[in-house]
């Protein structure tokens, strides 16, 4: 930055004495040309570098204009020397009114770069308010915080200095990495928690420091909550002044802190949300729980009697379709926790939809009760997939099927092997879906209105199926069917080969 200053002061310092040169020559080239005319348009030469150049610029260019008057306009021309004394008074007159001239314009320039550097600094600020405001992830949020700072205000090297338990965090934003030394951490750290002083000169409070030289050192300022610091802002050699790095500062100790505030708000709507769903999976179980065991009880007090054996025989037959209702309950919880848990392990085998389908309705023989199953799977092509979560997620869909279709209502089930994987839509005629309720579909232990009003159940079928899903890297989703209900269509990725005989 200050090469870039001082080239620029070269090239301005340059190019006003060819100016000034090559004014001399072209009123020189007038025989009767007045030393008034000359001053005028010298004094011209002198304004213009006050106007595009600093103060000493201007200033060297107007002595070096009062030299060539008197050089080339003033008798007698040629020589340093000045006859007549009025033009001491002219000489005296004419840089007086340059260096006044000069002084005029440089301040004037010097207000106008200050308000537009004032008004970019309040840009940017606003411009990094509102990528807080946009922020609302916790994770790495410091990190984006740091990059944000360094994008905004053209920083190469600038990070936010964090106390912790075991010593520093940096959260590094620019090009270049800052690396400060522990020590000097401490010491800006304990320096910014003592007495707060505002400097109004350099539109700062106190507590900063710099480290190394100026035009490369490190320069620290304190990251203030209100009275309370926070942490630290570290910038290499920046270009912005001290009071525009304090208020950077500010913004970040304000974004710091609504960080903490969303991290306490996401740690206090998960402990709500695993009470809602403790309470909501105990009220499910209970009821679910409670109908199978009623069942098996009665099936099991009738079988003491001395009963003809068909009506034996009804007894065990419905005790055993509840053990197994409780046991698919069962599963489902352990389902659960190994998709909470992450513990799933999949064992690819070469299936065909054919084989997935059936497997499937064979888990829910139980539960569709006296509704058709309409199935079109393809047999002549294998998939690599894992059969049994392929057979599990589409068992969820069909007893989910089965319990918002009306009596005796077809369910179709349609499994082909496209190019991105196995493809099942399971399609069947109850309601539909309500639109409102579309993105909560799969969220586990929910039911919709309509749903907990018709049907028992957990909530947990269509949450195990995407969990499932999603671990093998595939996906699900609901629609309504013009002229039927609702379709769920599932997608598992997987290689595929076609049968041959003898697989």
């Amino acid at each position: 930055m200050h090469r870039h200053v001082r080239a620029r002061d070269v090239a301005v310092l340059t190019g006003a004495q060819l100016v000034t040169g090559a004014m001399t020559m072209a009123l020189r080239l007038f025989p009767d040309v007045s030393p008034t005319t000359a001053a005028l348009a010298l004094l011209l030469v002198v304004l213009a570098t006050a106007t595009l150049g600093r103060l000493w610029i201007a200033t060297v260019i107007a002595v070096v204009a009062m030299l060539t008057l008197n050089f080339f306009f003033l008798p007698p021309v040629g020589t340093f020397t000045i006859a007549d004394p009025q033009n001491w008074v002219a000489l005296f007159a004419f840089l007086v009114v340059a260096v006044i001239a000069s002084n005029l314009s440089a301040a004037v320039q010097a207000r106008a770069h200050d308000a537009i550097a004032r008004r970019n600094e309040v840009t940017r600020l606003f411009d990094l308010t509102r990528d807080v405001l946009l922020t609302t992830e916790t994770v790495g949020a410091i990190d984006v915080l740091a990059r944000h700072v360094a994008r905004r205000f053209e920083l190469t090297g600038v990070a936010i200095c964090l106390p912790g338990d075991h010593g520093w965090h940096l959260h590094q934003g620019g090009r270049e990495e800052v690396s400060v030394d522990a020590t000097v951490l401490n010491t800006a750290l304990a320096r910014a928690r003592g007495t707060l002083e505002f400097d109004a000169r350099q539109r700062a409070y106190g507590g900063h420091i710099r480290v190394g030289e100026e035009d490369g050192g490190v320069l620290i300022v304190p990251l203030r909550h209100g009275t309370k610091a926070v942490g630290l802002l570290a910038a290499v050699a920046p270009a912005l002044d001290l009071g525009a790095l304090d208020a950077v500062a500010g913004v970040v100790a304000i974004a710091i802190e609504r960080t903490q505030f969303l991290s306490e708000r996401e740690s206090a709507a998960m402990v709500r949300q695993k009470a809602d769903l403790a309470a909501t999976l105990l009220a499910s179980l209970s009821h679910d729980l409670k109908t199978p065991l009623t069942a098996i009880r009665v099936a099991v007090e009738n079988l003491r009697g001395d009963q003809p054996r068909a009506e034996r025989e009804e007894q065990v037959s419905a005790a055993l379709v509840e053990l197994d209702r409780l046991t698919r309950l069962f599963q489902d919880i352990l389902d659960m926790a190994r998709i909470d848990s992450a513990v799933i392990h999949f064992e690819r085998q070469w299936v065909t939809p054919a084989d997935v389908v059936d497997a499937a309705a064979a888990q829910v023989r139980h539960t569709l009760g006296g509704h058709p199953l309409s199935i079109d799977a393809d047999e002549s092509t294998e998939i690599e997939i894992d059969p049994r979560v392929a057979s599990v997620a589409l068992s969820h869909l069909i007893e989910n099927a089965a319990q918002y279709s009306p009596p005796d209502a077809e369910i179709a089930v349609e499994a082909r092997v496209q190019p991105d994987g196995l493809h099942v839509a399971v399609t069947d005629h109850g309601p539909g879906l309500d639109p409102g309720e579309l993105d909560h579909l799969f969220e586990r232990f929910y039911r919709g209105h309509s749903a907990r009003q018709l049907t028992p159940g957990t909530g947990m079928g269509l949450a195990i199926t995407r969990g499932l899903l999603t671990a093998a890297g595939g996906r699900v989703w609901g629609e309504n069917v013009p002229g039927a209900g609702a379709r769920f269509t599932m997608v598992i990725p997987g290689r595929a080969r076609a049968v041959t005989v003898g697989n």
